[in-house]
C-alpha cells in the first residue's frame, strides 16, 4: 500500500508539472457561510465568436461541481448564448430564482495574447576559441549556426478571472485570476480550469469537500 502511495504522488506531480493552467490571485471573503448550495450556475463571459469555448468552459466547471456533490447548470444550455441580454438586476434575480439557483460563478476571459517570435536554428554554444586556431573548424563551426534555417513558434496566454457569488446575498464569497499558457486544445483548457478552479474553491471553504 505504501509503494501504491508513493507511485500516486509521483504521477499526480507529474500531471501537475505538464498543466497548462496556474493559479496567479485569488481572494475570499472574511466570512463564509456554512451552508450547501442547492443549485449552482456557471456563467461564461465570452466573446460569442468563442462559443465552442464557452460551452467545453461551462460543461467543465460543471461536471467537476458534480462530482463535488453541487448540482450545478451551464447558462449557456440553461438560457441560450445572450442569458441575461437587457434584463435588469432584479429581472435577472428573480429568473435565477425561479429556476432554483441560489449561487453563481462566472467564468470570464479577461484577456487574450499572441506572440509571435523567431527560434534559430542552432541556439547552442559553441567555444570558437577551440576552432578558431585552424580554418575549416571555425568555418564549419560558425557556417552551421548561420545557415541553419530557423523557424517561428506563437505562444497563446488566456487570462482568466472567476467570481462566485451567493445569491441570497449578492455578496461575492470568492474571486479567482489565473493564467493558462499554450494549451493544446479548448477541451484540455477547459478540464484543467474546471479541476483547478473546484479544487481551489474546496480548499478555501467555499463549497464543501
Amino acid at each position: 500500500m505504501k509503494t501504491q502511495s508513493i507511485i500516486m504522488s509521483i504521477l499526480l506531480l507529474f500531471i501537475l508539472s505538464c498543466s497548462t493552467s496556474r493559479i496567479t490571485n485569488s481572494w475570499k471573503a472574511a466570512t463564509i457561510p456554512d451552508k450547501t448550495y442547492n443549485k449552482i450556475m456557471v456563467v461564461g463571459l465570452i466573446n460569442n465568436n468563442n462559443r465552442n469555448l464557452r460551452e467545453k468552459m461551462e460543461d467543465h466547471l460543471t461536471g467537476d461541481l458534480a462530482e463535488h456533490g453541487y448540482t450545478s447548470v451551464s447558462s449557456l444550455k440553461e438560457y441560450g448564448p445572450k442569458s441575461f441580454e437587457n434584463m435588469k438586476e432584479s429581472e435577472v434575480v428573480e429568473k435565477l430564482y425561479n429556476s432554483g439557483i441560489d449561487a453563481v460563478i462566472t467564468i470570464v476571459l479577461l484577456d487574450k495574447q499572441r506572440e509571435k517570435y523567431y527560434v534559430p536554428g542552432n541556439v547552442y554554444y559553441s567555444p570558437y576559441s577551440v576552432y578558431h586556431r585552424h580554418f575549416w573548424g571555425y568555418y564549419s563551426t560558425i557556417y552551421d549556426r548561420i545557415y541553419t534555417p530557423g523557424y517561428y513558434m506563437v505562444d497563446t496566454k488566456y487570462f482568466w478571472e472567476s467570481n462566485f457569488y451567493d445569491l441570497q446575498s449578492k455578496e461575492l464569497l470568492y474571486s479567482v485570476q489565473t493564467r493558462s499558457f499554450n494549451p493544446s486544445s479548448a477541451e484540455e483548457l477547459a478540464h484543467e480550469y474546471g479541476k483547478m478552479i473546484v479544487g481551489n474553491m474546496a480548499e478555501n471553504g467555499i463549497i464543501k469537500r
